[in-house]
């Protein structure tokens, strides 16, 4: 018996998902702006992290300021 082609995996991620997801945000404090394409490796935070998935403890880097005072680019 013949074996059926196996599907193709689906990604993970949708693009238009993923590049929402590379949305810069600016702390309204500071200025400070979060490029998720940076990260904040000096705090633990990968290259490619959205902001979205930060830790909730995670504040700015600058100023200490918690990520609900931070606004969309």
């Amino acid at each position: 018996m013949a074996k059926k082609p196996e599907p193709a995996a689906k990604p993970a991620v949708k693009p238009a998902a993923a590049k929402a997801d590379m949305t810069k945000y600016v702390c309204s404090v500071c200025g400070y702006e979060y490029d998720p394409a940076k990260g904040d490796p000096d705090n633990g935070v990968k290259p490619g992290t959205p902001f979205s998935a930060l830790p909730k403890d995670w504040v700015c880097p600058v100023c200490g300021a918690t990520k609900d005072q931070f606004e969309k680019k």
